[in-house]
């Protein structure tokens, strides 16, 4: 049978063992300013055709006919969180992945979409049965 030393040549340690410091890890936090939650609440009232751009003839009509047109936020991060809480009151859980990808793209994280996500079903559940969706 061979033998096959593992020591490196001259005697060193293969693994230093010298104390290592931790690297310092900050998340980022999972909670909203109370802007962004005011827009998540705002965005209960709203209906699921507001996260839609209205066609020429849909502008035509609300223009012939005096309808309110509803324009989206000036800010597009929250426009992105306005419209995935839109779905979100609509949706529940079942958001399409190309929205969850916008909302990302926006600046949010994961920890913040499952906070949402679970503000939301946490008020759906404690409304009368009259005003759920």
């Amino acid at each position: 049978m061979a033998y096959l030393e593992f020591a490196p040549a001259g005697g060193g340690a293969l693994l230093d063992r010298s104390p290592v410091a931790p690297r310092s890890f900050t998340p980022k936090p999972a909670d909203f300013s109370a802007l962004e939650w005011q827009v998540v609440n705002l965005a209960q009232r709203d209906r699921l055709s507001s996260i839609h751009r209205p066609g020429a003839l849909t502008r035509a009509f609300r223009w012939a006919f005096g309808g309110v047109v509803k324009t989206a936020l000036s800010d597009p991060r929250l426009e992105a969180l306005r419209r995935i809480a839109v779905l979100s009151w609509y949706r529940g859980f079942s958001v399409a992945p190309a929205e969850v990808r916008a909302f990302l793209a926006a600046g949010f994280t994961l920890d913040q979409y499952e906070a949402l996500l679970f503000r939301i079903n946490a008020i759906r559940t404690n409304l009368p049965r009259s005003f759920r969706r």
